[in-house]
């Protein structure tokens, strides 16, 4: 049987084309590994590094100076934004994915080789916030990419379907790196735990890494960037043009994004460490750390649930009405967030994690469409990225520092004002996603 024009055309037209499912799987497991990656540090810093590079007598203060070092990452997110948003917008999408992955998986192993205070002083923990440093650099490229690579190739109609896929993979990386610290919990003591445990997670990254650069080096360019090539759009700096002619997306799409930061880091590596350890008000922790791990773990999967339900209901109703009825419940966890972070029953900080966590992938999921489509082709991966990164910086960077410091200045009364932080960072996320115009019906630019 002889080809016709047209058939040849459309097996042309199939073979330049990356497969849904092939973008789905590419744009899950890069994040998935990439946030495992990040994940991994948050738990250590709550549970480990604070006694390994800080040796402070004060506790508190040890706590402290480890989420301060946690906090570093975001700082440099939006240079990584800015770095590959660069090249991703003049170079390409599949190019850029691959170098962040790496830099985020050389910079995450070498973390687990790193000597401690007691092995080499105050380089230990230089080293230790130049790697982190690194980390948020490589984590500033990924999520960009990671969206745009499955809003770009998603169906007429499925974006935020799509853009589901790379936002599934926070709570994989997040569910992977507590089972693994649950099973050093529980099999190694806390002197063999701080004397090699804690690297074991951190070397296990290059593995992972290595299963996402395989998926990734399968993809091609999506079609949206190809045609921008061959309509030579390309701009000199996509930074200058993003912050001179899109500012206003760029601060609001910020402020959007930070209420599910704040969330997410209030409920996962701020609770985890107010609740395994002993305040002065207490005779003990209200948990200990494989009870709570395990609990987060398991609370964990109700960001996954929310997710698909989010995407469906975006596809829908709008990006808009998501983030409000979001931000609305948000609200209400905040005014009881004191009473619930102190409550030492396992059933209750079961279900306060797992719905707080099901209201972050309310928030999360339609992000990953949403900000790319508030930016055209030319600027989109610069200004999706940066966006994120910012919000990342308002709602997560300083979120457990502050959170700490709020308990060592007024003690139990200091978990209420965690609280009324939620809500302020929750207020202004609304009020920026008010100000955003709703974009699930626009087609993005191709």
């Amino acid at each position: 049987m002889t080809n016709t024009p047209a058939s040849q055309s459309a097996t042309a037209t199939a073979k330049t084309q990356n497969s849904p499912t092939k973008v789905a799987i590419a744009s899950l497991v890069g994040t998935a590994v990439e946030f495992y990656d990040f994940y991994i540090y948050g738990l250590a810093a709550a549970l480990v590094l604070g006694d390994l590079f800080f040796p402070i007598q004060d506790k508190a203060l040890t706590t402290m100076a480890s989420f301060l070092t946690f906090g570093i990452a975001f700082i440099a997110r939006p240079i990584g934004a800015a770095l590959f948003g660069h090249f991703g917008d003049k170079v390409g999408r599949k190019t850029t994915l691959i170098a962040s992955l790496l830099i985020m998986g050389i910079s995450t192993t070498l973390i687990g080789i790193l000597p401690t205070y007691q092995q080499a002083g105050f380089i230990a923990p230089l080293c230790l916030c130049v790697l982190r440093f690194c980390q948020g650099i490589g984590l500033g490229g990924e999520w960009g990419g990671a969206a745009l690579l499955a809003t770009e190739n998603a169906p007429k109609g499925k974006r935020a379907l799509f853009a589901m896929f790379p936002q599934i993979g926070p709570p994989i990386g997040f569910i992977t790196a507590s089972l693994i610290f649950i099973l050093l919990s529980k099999h190694l003591n806390n002197d063999q735990m701080l004397a090699w445990g804690w690297r074991i997670p951190f070397l296990l990254s290059i593995v992972l890494v290595g299963l996402g650069m395989y998926v990734r080096m399968s993809i091609i360019e999506s079609q949206a960037f190809r045609n921008m090539v061959a309509r030579q759009n390309h701009v000199k700096v996509p930074l200058n043009d993003t912050v001179r002619k899109h500012y206003k997306q760029l601060i609001l799409g910020s402020l959007a994004a930070m209420s599910c930061f704040t969330l997410f880091f209030l409920t996962t590596v701020f609770s985890l460490q107010y609740a395994t350890t002993a305040h002065p008000w207490q005779s003990t922790s209200l948990f200990n750390k494989i009870e709570y791990l395990s609990i987060l773990m398991g609370a964990i999967v109700f960001m996954a649930i929310g997710s698909p339900i989010s995407a469906w209901l975006s596809d829908r109703i709008g990006r808009r009405p998501v983030f409000l009825i979001g931000g609305i419940i948000t609200i209400i966890i905040g005014l009881f967030y004191g009473d619930l972070i102190n409550n030492n029953s396992t059933i209750v900080a079961a279900v306060f994690l797992s719905f707080s966590l099901f209201i972050m992938g309310i928030l999360w999921t339609p992000l990953a469409a949403f900000l790319p489509e508030i930016f055209p082709t030319n600027v989109r991966y610069t200004g999706a990225a940066i966006s994120f990164s910012f919000g990342g910086i308002l709602g997560g960077s300083l979120t457990p520092f502050l959170a700490a410091s709020l308990v060592k200045e007024y003690g139990l009364q200091g978990s209420v004002y965690i609280g009324w932080f939620l809500i302020a960072a929750c207020l202004l996320s609304i009020i920026a996603v008010l100000l955003l115009p709703e974009t699930h019906r626009q087609e993005i630019e191709n």
